[in-house]
């Protein structure tokens, strides 16, 4: 899902994109931007969107992002959507895992070093769609076919649809360089 193509989603996102934002505590004093269609808001004056854009920001780290969101969001455990492109992240925060609903991640454009934090992201049930392109982990051999391994329900990935010989290629990939994990076999005393 790209962003043009939000308008076939229920709620606007709450858009804190080119907002020069350091840490993830500034978005109580922000003002997000202004979209074409105005934010629903709760009685308690959260917002009630499943998105969250972040994107074009210098964040480092997500510190406090789960406090934030419940200060910021009505029901942030339905965040369906969050954008952390363009931002001077190095990892890939564990605190992201604990949103189930997340079906679309955007970390592209970031400082993201290992590909094996890709892995992190294995225990989110609805991912999708997933960026990673423009961090140095996409120079590293075999960079698509491990996301593809790791992440095996993801159909769209660095804005490009997953395809059967994608995943077949990936399977083969898979089969000559990782290595199965040998069974543990208790020892009968």
């Amino acid at each position: 899902m790209s962003k043009r193509d939000y308008k076939n989603t229920s709620e606007p996102p709450l858009d804190y994109s080119f907002r020069s934002i350091h840490v993830i505590q500034d978005l109580i004093s922000e003002e997000p931007r202004v979209g074409l269609r105005p934010l629903k808001h709760s009685k308690s004056g959260k917002s009630l969107t499943q998105s969250l854009w972040l994107n074009n920001n210098v964040l480092n780290d997500l510190k406090d992002f789960t406090q934030v969101a419940s200060q910021i969001l009505e029901h942030p455990e339905n965040l369906a959507w969050i954008d952390l492109s363009f931002n001077d992240l190095t990892s890939i925060d564990p605190i992201l895992t604990t949103f189930f609903n997340l079906s679309v991640l955007y970390l592209h454009g970031n400082s993201i070093q290992s590909l094996g934090e890709v892995n992190k992201l294995a225990v989110l049930p609805r991912l999708r769609s997933l960026t990673l392109h423009g961090n140095p982990i996409e120079e590293e051999k075999g960079y698509r076919q491990y996301v593809l391994c790791t992440l095996p329900r993801i159909t769209t990935f660095d804005f490009s649809g997953v395809t059967k010989a994608d995943r077949t290629t990936a399977e083969v990939w898979k089969r000559m360089n990782i290595k199965p994990k040998k069974a543990r076999i208790k020892d009968a005393l």
